[in-house]
Formats: C-alpha cells, structure tokens, sequence
C-alpha cells in the first residue's frame, strides 16, 4: 500500500476540502495534479502557523459581520413600520404586487443602508394592510419587519 501524503489545499476543492484544510492524498495526485496547478503546497510549520494566523482574522472578520446584523437588527426594531404606497383600484385590491423590491427600498430610504432584495422574504401582498416580512441580515441573524401598505 502507497505512503499518503500531507498537503495543504490552497484553494477549496469539492472532494478534498476548503482553503486551508490539511488533507492526506496519494502521493501521485500531490505530484502530479494538486502542486503542479497550485491546488495544494507541501506542508511546512510556517504555512500551518500562516493558516492558523488567516483563520483568526476571519473567525474576527465574521464576528464584526454577525454583530453589525445584530445593531441593524436592533434598528430595524426601533423604527418599528416601514409604510409603501401603492396603486389601488376601486375593489381595494392592488395593481401589481408587493414585491422584496419595494419592501428593500423603503428599508433603504428608512434606514439609508442598502439590503440585498434577495435577502428578503415577503408574503403575498395584494391587499391594503400590515404584513409582516423577514429579512436574512447574516447566516445567523434574522429579522422581521411589520409592512404597512398603503393608497
């Protein structure tokens, strides 16, 4: 049986890994794919100490993201009803709909920050009323924000 050996994946590789992970390959897929392509490099104790210096700024890098959603979150809360205006026929029912498109830019206009109208999870809006909508500010961080529609 072949001797295995240690590389580190400098970029993620669907079957290996992510950046930066210590994978243990055959030594002719290390030879001949992984090195000569710059998919891996030997592993030495300064690229582990590189590695572990790369992944303490991004686990800070993520923690700053995570709690700017937080603040946003909170004010979000504070300001509570975001209104849109929107076209109503005789029967009170819409023209159109209440898009994440509106709800983006009346939290863009509110708050002067923009959010990805993606991020945002509205329900069927054809009505006149209050909704409710979420909105994905970080992977772990969620919001709701009360939707008041309006003629």
């Amino acid at each position: 049986m072949a001797k295995r050996v240690k590389v580190v994946l400098t970029e993620s590789i669907a079957t290996l890994g992510r950046d930066g992970d210590v994978v243990e390959v055959a030594p002719g897929y290390a030879r001949n794919y992984l090195l000569p392509f710059g998919k891996a490099s030997n592993v030495t104790p300064s690229i582990l100490k590189q590695i572990e210096r790369k992944r303490a700024k991004e686990k800070i890098a993520a923690e700053k993201l995570k709690q700017e959603a937080i603040d946003f979150k909170t004010a979000l809360t504070t300001i509570g009803r975001f209104t849109i205006k929107k076209q109503v026929g005789e029967d009170g029912v819409l023209f159109g709909t209440v898009t994440n498109g509106d709800v983006a830019e009346a939290i863009q206009s509110a708050t002067k920050k923009d959010i990805d109208r993606r991020d945002i999870t509205v329900p069927d809006i054809h009505n006149l009323g209050s909704f409710v909508a979420k909105i994905k500010l970080h992977q772990e961080v969620s919001a709701e924000v009360n939707i008041e529609v309006t003629s």
